[in-house]
């Protein structure tokens, strides 16, 4: 027989050799898994960032007149005279058009998505950290609004008054904030147990104090996730509205306004019409929950001091 030690012995013993792999069940396909979902998350910012450089910079290289309708040219089919998606029944360039409805979409998802989530944020930490009757108080609000199907709501908004940008992000956000707010009401709870926050108010830190240094930015996480959220959410909104004619009057552009225009030529054969505006709406939507859903799972457990 061999004298020889066994050779995992010799490679626990011997400094000089290279220490055993140590193989761990599961981490490769837990790599393959991260891989796929990182595509998608890739996937997502590409289509963003596609979009935005389609609606902001697309109309400084091609450029198109949205303002003055030319009925000459109106119904063109797409590649004729130029009009690479052709034209529209008032004449207005297609792809022009989809540019400059892109970007009252773009920035009324972002802006009412973020002012929602700011509000929101606040409303939900300032409950869940007073707690008591205050918290009771505040919460049966939310509820009491949630009850209001927010298109009545958006609906009864927009027939008392003329809604341009600012005033539509502004009725997007009245009704985007409530789900936030009952999101970060329960990661408050929770927040307003730890050990630094319960140093804090011993040290005689205020309540105000305690919600914007530690509870809130503790909960930035749920904040960004929510938002990008409800960024999708937000155009949707926009486009439903636009596609009602409740939005930003002619000659403003949106892409629910081109749905709504071009529906009734669709069956037609005017299929330039309606197909990019509603491709679009899609994809954007798709992109920000595709990049939510990765956010989601960077932020899940985490916490940030």
């Amino acid at each position: 027989m061999s004298s020889d030690p066994p050779r995992d012995l010799a490679l626990a013993t011997d400094p000089a050799l290279p220490p055993p792999a140590i193989v761990m069940p599961g981490r490769r396909l837990n790599l393959g898994r991260s891989i796929r979902r990182n595509q998608f998350a890739v996937a997502g910012v590409s289509l963003i960032g596609l979009f935005t450089a389609l609606c902001f910079v697309g109309p400084l290289i091609y450029r198109t007149d949205q303002v003055h309708t030319t009925l000459i040219s109106a119904d063109r089919a797409p590649g004729t005279a130029g009009h690479i998606l052709g034209t529209d029944n008032y004449g207005y360039d297609e792809l022009g058009r989809l540019m400059v409805g892109g970007q009252s979409s773009l920035e009324v998802g972002l802006a009412a998505a973020m002012l929602a989530v700011v509000f929101g944020a606040l409303w939900g930490a300032v409950a869940g950290y007073v707690g008591g009757i205050v918290d009771n108080l505040m919460m049966r609000f939310v509820d009491a609004v949630i009850a209001i199907p927010w298109l009545f709501l958006l609906l009864f908004l927009a027939s008392i008054t003329t809604l341009n940008v600012p005033l539509l992000i502004l009725v997007i956000a009245i009704t985007g904030w409530l789900g936030p707010a009952r999101l970060i009401r329960a990661e408050s709870l929770t927040l307003r147990t730890r050990d630094y926050v319960q140093a804090v108010r011993v040290m005689g830190g205020g309540a105000l104090r305690i919600v914007l240094r530690h509870i809130v930015p503790n909960a930035i996480g749920t904040m960004i996730v929510s938002t990008t959220f409800h960024v999708g959410d937000a155009i949707l909104t926009v486009a439903t509205l636009t596609y009602l004619n409740l939005g930003p009057p002619p000659p403003a552009a949106s892409w629910g306004s081109m749905l709504s225009n071009g529906i009734q030529f669709a069956f037609d054969g005017y299929w330039w019409m309606i197909a990019p505006p509603g491709i679009a709406i899609i994809l954007v939507v798709l992109a920000f929950n595709l990049l939510g859903d990765w956010l989601r799972e960077r932020f899940a457990g985490r916490v940030t001091f």
